[in-house]
């Protein structure tokens, strides 16, 4: 168990739009951390990619909105990223965010055996939002995750990764790691610090 002067301290945030986050294998139990301290009424949306069988409806956003204060909802094509909601990636699309910063799904074929994919989604954030974006790599199998993020670093997005020593799954946050060198590696605990802070929260 870390104690608190282990904790890694809490950057300095850029200014920000949007957030995208995404994640696999053990993906619930790590958003059950993130999620429910984050503020209602925030100023940024958070785009919440998880890989999911196809042939399901998702579960995500039933599961989380009645956990949350900030409201939860399933993205929808040509729907606006509007602020102050998580937006859950709808299964067996691609999620992408436009350049008019509306959402649009697309059946093209998988990305890392996934659709949606991780890098789908965060490659587009980091076209559509540039140095503006915080994309955010959790617990997973496989290396989804990794290209979107190396491309929001270099767009001048401020990268995120849990700590693979604390993930479910190591594959995806380390995959992340070593193609995007993260600005902040952490713990679930620090990384929901920081998210309720990027939403107007308080640390």
């Amino acid at each position: 168990m870390l104690s608190a002067t282990d904790l890694p301290k809490l950057p300095q945030l850029p200014h920000l739009e949007a957030i995208v986050v995404g994640a696999s294998a053990g993906a619930v139990d790590a958003l059950s951390t993130l999620l429910p301290g984050l503020p209602a009424g925030g100023p940024l949306p958070l785009v919440v990619l998880v890989h999911m069988p196809p042939q399901r409806r998702s579960l995500l956003p039933a599961l989380f909105s009645p956990r949350c204060s900030i409201r939860v909802r399933e993205a929808e094509d040509k729907a606006p990223v509007s602020p102050g909601t998580v937006w859950f990636a709808p299964p067996d699309y691609h999620l992408l965010i436009e350049q008019d910063r509306h959402f649009s799904l697309s059946v093209d074929d998988p990305v890392n055996f996934s659709r949606p994919s991780i890098d789908v989604l965060f490659e587009s954030a980091a076209d559509a939002y540039g140095a503006a974006v915080m994309a955010v790599v959790l617990t997973g199998a496989n290396a989804d995750g990794a290209v979107g993020a190396a491309a929001v670093r270099k767009a001048g997005g401020f990268v995120v990764a849990q700590d693979p020593a604390g993930a479910e799954v190591a594959v995806m946050p380390r995959a992340a790691i070593e193609a995007a060198q993260p600005q902040f590696v952490a713990p679930l605990p620090r990384i929901a610090a920081l998210l309720r802070v990027a939403m107007g929260g308080v640390e």
